[in-house]
């Protein structure tokens, strides 16, 4: 993409959640291999600079959406840009609503077992139509990998959806993208499903509004905070980014 903006060590598409969704569309219609989506934070800004093959995959991803509320001011601070947050939960429900109108079949591998298949079953209900044509949890074995991806094949999927938590969904798709036959469209999810499943509370709207989703969980999970504690870490990292080009371009300016 050529409007993707670098945002220290990761990057992010200045995209909206209706563009996102136009752009899968799109993907579906015209095939041609699996079109991959992350959703970016400041959390895989760190853990990027520590794993070279982690920032290769989201690189060469179709699509980085702007998941978390520091990527949005980050991008303001350093180029200007007035991005909106496109959470990946909710762009997964778009992509949900959108298969279930156009007949797209979905599968779902992550999570716990008895997580994966209440998720599945509240998706059926909420989205009817919606043609789940198989689902696995995340506790594959790595020698009955190949099974897994011979599964998915014989589905037909054209969505796949990776509940793994990053960077294993990363990782996974990255070494086993090639081997996927139908599979148009690959995102990422970590956690949605135990949020789909009620296992895991999402913020009210109104936090959202706020983007202070980030808060409210913190709040709801103390444990987070080992997280979350990178945040004011990233916003310096930010500042001292912007100073570094502005004193760059002077520099520049006068030379």
């Amino acid at each position: 993409m050529t409007d993707r903006l670098k945002i220290l060590d990761v990057w992010v598409d200045p995209v909206t959640r209706e563009a996102c969704l136009e752009k899968v569309s799109r993907y579906l219609e015209e095939g041609g291999g699996v079109r991959t989506i992350f959703a970016i934070n400041p959390e895989k800004n760190f853990a990027a600079r520590k794993d070279g093959a982690l920032q290769h995959t989201l690189e060469s991803a179709d699509l980085l959406i702007p998941d978390g509320v520091g990527m949005v001011l980050a991008a303001r601070i350093l180029y200007g840009a007035r991005l909106s947050r496109v959470p990946g939960a909710e762009l997964m429900e778009d992509i949900c609503a959108l298969a279930a109108r156009k007949g797209h079949k979905v599968f779902f591998y992550g999570a716990r077992e008895e997580v994966n298949k209440q998720a599945v079953e509240v998706l059926k209900g909420r989205y009817p139509g919606l043609n789940i044509v198989g689902r696995s949890n995340g506790y594959v074995k790595e020698q009955d990998m190949a099974s897994l991806v011979e599964k998915i094949n014989a589905s037909g999927a054209e969505i796949l959806f990776l509940a793994l938590g990053s960077p294993k969904q990363e990782n996974w798709i990255s070494a086993h993208k090639g081997a996927l036959k139908t599979v148009k469209v690959c995102q990422g999810i970590g956690g949605t499903l135990d949020t789909i499943a009620g296992r895991v509370k999402r913020a009210p709207e109104i936090w959202c509004r706020l983007s202070a989703e980030w808060l409210y969980r913190l709040l709801s999970e103390p444990r987070r905070i080992k997280r979350q504690k990178v945040l004011p870490i990233f916003a310096v990292m930010v500042v001292l980014a912007k100073l570094r080009r502005g004193a760059t371009r002077t520099t520049s300016e006068n030379g």
